[in-house]
Formats: C-alpha cells, sequence, structure tokens
C-alpha cells in the first residue's frame, strides 16, 4: 500500500507503555506520601505494600520504547485510520448523512475502555460505549506468524473491519443486535453476530474499493486483504486451536464467508449489497 508521505489521523490517543489495570493506581506522589505518612505515625510499610499490590498496583511507569518496526506501523495505521475517515466522511456526505468519526487507541497487553478492560488477546476490537477502535500493534505479527496472513494491507483491512462496526453503530445495527442477546438462544444469536461481522467485512471492501480509485494500493493488496479475511474465519481458527470445527459456535463466519463478503463490498463500492442480515435469512 502507498501510505508514506500521506498525513495520519488526528483522532488517535497512543497509549502504548502505559497498560490497563482493574482497578486505579496511587500515582508515584501518592504513593510516597502514604509511605511518608506510614512511617511517620507508627505504622507497619509491609501493610501498605501488600495493600498496593491489593489494588492492582502504582501506575509507576517505565518508558516505554517501542523499536522501529513498531513506530513504523503505528505511523501506518494512522495513515490507514486517516484514510478510512476520508472515505466515510464522503460517502456519508454522498447519501446526505454526516460521519462521526471514531477514535484510535494504540496499546500495549491491556487496556481500560468504554466496554471494560480488555487484555491484547482477544485481538483488535471495536468498543461502541466509547466509540473508538483499539489496537495492540502486536497483532500485525501474529497475522503474519500465526495466521499466514502477511503484507501491510492484511493488517489495513483489519483496521477497515474495525471501522466497519463503527459505521454500523452509527446506523444503530450495533444496538439492534446486542437487544437480541438475551431474546435468543446462544446458537440463534451467533448467527446474528455472524451476519454482523461479515457486514463489516464488506465495509472493509467497501473501503479498499476507494484505496483503489485514489491509486493507492500496490500490485497484491487486495489479495492480502482476502487471504486474511479467510485466514481468520471461525473454521480456520478453531480447526487451528481446538482441531476440529462446531458451526453453531461461529460468531465471525467461514474464511470463505469473509471472502465473499469483503469482496461483495470491493466489486459494490458503497452500501448496496450490504444487507448480510436478509442474505443469511435472519
Amino acid at each position: 500500500m502507498k501510505w508514506r508521505g500521506r498525513s495520519g489521523s488526528s483522532n488517535v490517543d497512543d497509549r502504548r507503555g502505559r497498560g490497563g489495570r482493574g482497578g486505579a493506581g496511587l500515582g508515584i506522589g501518592g504513593l510516597v506520601i502514604v509511605i511518608l505518612f506510614t512511617l511517620l505515625t507508627g505504622g507497619d510499610l509491609g501493610d501498605v505494600i501488600g495493600n498496593i499490590s491489593m489494588m492492582g498496583g502504582t501506575s509507576i511507569e517505565q518508558k516505554y520504547e517501542p523499536t522501529q518496526q513498531e513506530e513504523e506501523l503505528a505511523e501506518f495505521s494512522k495513515v490507514v485510520f486517516k484514510d478510512t475517515e476520508d472515505v466515510w466522511n464522503g460517502l456519508f456526505e454522498e447519501m446526505g448523512e454526516k460521519y462521526v468519526e471514531p477514535g484510535l487507541v494504540l496499546y500495549t497487553d491491556s487496556v481500560n475502555s468504554g466496554c471494560g478492560y480488555a487484555s491484547a488477546q482477544i485481538g483488535p476490537f471495536y468498543c461502541p460505549a466509547d466509540g473508538n477502535v483499539y489496537i495492540d500493534l502486536s497483532f500485525y505479527k501474529d497475522l503474519n506468524d500465526k495466521f499466514g496472513a502477511a503484507g501491510d494491507f492484511a493488517f489495513a483491512y483489519v483496521i477497515a473491519h474495525e471501522v466497519g462496526h463503527h459505521v454500523q453503530n452509527l446506523y444503530g445495527i450495533s444496538g439492534q443486535v446486542q437487544s437480541l442477546r438475551s431474546k435468543l438462544s446462544q446458537s440463534d444469536y451467533n448467527k446474528y453476530s455472524v451476519a454482523m461481522e461479515l457486514q463489516a467485512d464488506y465495509l472493509a471492501g467497501v473501503f479498499a474499493a476507494h484505496q483503489r480509485d485514489k491509486g493507492y494500493l500496490d500490485v497484491g493488496d487486495v489479495e492480502e486483504a482476502i487471504n486474511a479475511a479467510g485466514q481468520i474465519g471461525d473454521d480456520n481458527i478453531q480447526r487451528q486451536t481446538q482441531g476440529y470445527v462446531v458451526p453453531d459456535s461461529f460468531t465471525h463466519g467461514t474464511g470463505a464467508q469473509r471472502k465473499e463478503w469483503f469482496e461483495r463490498g470491493y466489486n459494490a463500492g458503497d452500501l448496496s449489497d450490504w444487507n448480510t442480515f436478509k442474505a443469511l435469512g435472519l
């Protein structure tokens, strides 16, 4: 993908190196005050340290120094995120609507979001409660090493997919699907979850089509995205992690479905064919 020399998004909160905790830290100033007070009043310093540990530690942080590769990936992500803003601002304007831009949060290991505490192990995610996309950049390595989805546009597809969830949220689709959780069995609700994810894949395809039209794509970029969509299908992941497939537990769709809906979005370039719920008989 041609991204160097282009501006990145200003809607980025870089929290790399901070981490996220379930409890609030005291901070170094607060910690010093507590220790001094304890010593002056004859208290047990061991008790203080124990209590601090129970609260999740302090917010004392070492300076985070990203590698050159990670810093380059961060800049790439910011450019891709800016590109999604340009695409969706333009499409919403064409439809006579106003696009509300999401935020991008870069973090390492764990993060506190509007949807709660999250570990990087869950992968990139979108939080409808705060309108942010959350990404630990180590997922780029996972895409390549664990899923066999190499290439910069494979990672761009992941970012565009998460932004697709933001578009769904703006249209009220996320809330409608969420409202069904308590009304359906898990297996039936999973069908709606699959439709949601395939629709986000479609929207990622729409984004890719506009990248193509702007001349930003290199030869092989679309193939990288399609390969990534297929590799992270539920069937492939289940086969890799547990050795067998349980279709009723699918929440994102098969690799073939994910590839199909990305390609449909790419071929359409707009929202004319995005109703995955109707296509799946829901």
